[in-house]
């Protein structure tokens, strides 16, 4: 498929601290942010696979699942208007508006608000005529794409970190690498993805047992889409200092975890580490109107 980005080739930028220096940590975040504006980082990753699957078996229509601020759902949208199909979005909880779901609408996808208890179903074969994505993406076809983040890797490293919703992009890590991959969920209880990244593991490659990765899950700051001073006052300061923005609710979270865990434990010392950068920027438009903040 054609793309505006060689998605091969995304930049390693090195953070340079005093904290870094005096742990002996070689701190790199891997640029996917910059693979696209919308469908940026692990989105796209997830999506490229089902695109092409979808096309090839004739679908004109992309049916998906997602929250009220949730970067899929913004995504999906845009690479359907970029690859020349329909989109719906299922949208969990009450009708709202803000920037997330303008974008999607923006980009022709139309959008179906249902009550949580029926959102629970999700039901694929309701919709028989569409081709159906799970909700953040993440299937094995998305294991699949994310598998390819690290092929942008040039170093050796020691460590390789991201960002957790649904598990398909830390499956897609794991799946690639030898090293040792942590994962910080942004959702509250984020054990329970353990499960559902073993499952994923499974289902795309049953003959491999993966123990090189676990989860962090100290760092939700209350769960998904929840916010506290401390979180935006490092998100703004890490802009400040790096000119990278970050996103409030993956990103940002995963980012303050790395460096609570490096300045005040033991366990980051010594290592070459690798923070992938999985984009979702978009979203902080819709936080900075609901909660009057600015970056």
């Amino acid at each position: 498929m054609q793309f505006d980005v060689n998605e091969n080739n995304i930049p390693l930028q090195k953070i340079e601290a005093n904290f870094l220096t005096k742990k002996n940590v070689a701190f790199f975040i891997l640029r996917e942010d910059l693979i696209h504006p919308t469908i940026s980082g692990n989105k796209w990753r997830k999506l490229k696979y089902n695109i092409v699957e979808a096309k090839e078996k004739g679908f004109d229509t992309i049916i998906t699942f997602g929250g009220a601020f949730s970067n899929h759902i913004a995504a999906t949208a845009a690479a359907g208007k970029i690859f020349g199909l329909k989109t719906i979005g299922i949208i969990r909880g009450e009708e709202v508006s803000n920037a997330t779901l303008d974008l999607a609408i923006e980009n022709g996808m139309k959008l179906q608000f249902v009550s949580r208890e029926e959102y629970k179903k999700k039901d694929a074969s309701l919709f028989p005529n569409c081709y159906v994505i799970p909700e953040g993406g993440s299937n094995t076809l998305a294991v699949k794409g994310c598998s390819e983040i690290v092929n942008s890797i040039t170093i050796d490293y020691d460590i390789i970190c991201c960002a957790c919703g649904t598990g398909g992009t830390i499956a897609g890590i794991i799946s690639s690498t030898n090293k040792e991959v942590l994962g910080f969920p942004a959702l509250k209880g984020g054990e329970f993805l353990i499960e559902d990244i073993q499952e994923l593991l499974s289902k795309y490659n049953s003959e491999e047992k993966y123990s090189n990765w676990k989860l962090i899950t100290d760092y939700h700051f209350g769960g998904y889409a929840k916010l506290k001073p401390d979180l935006i006052e490092f998100i703004r300061k890490f802009n400040v200092k790096h000119n990278i923005l970050l996103d409030f609710i993956y990103t940002g979270k995963m980012f303050f975890g790395l460096y609570d865990l490096i300045k005040n434990t033991n366990q980051l010392d010594n290592k070459t580490i690798i923070v992938v950068h999985t984009g979702g920027i978009q979203s902080n438009k819709g936080f900075e109107e609901r909660f009057g903040i600015t970056l």
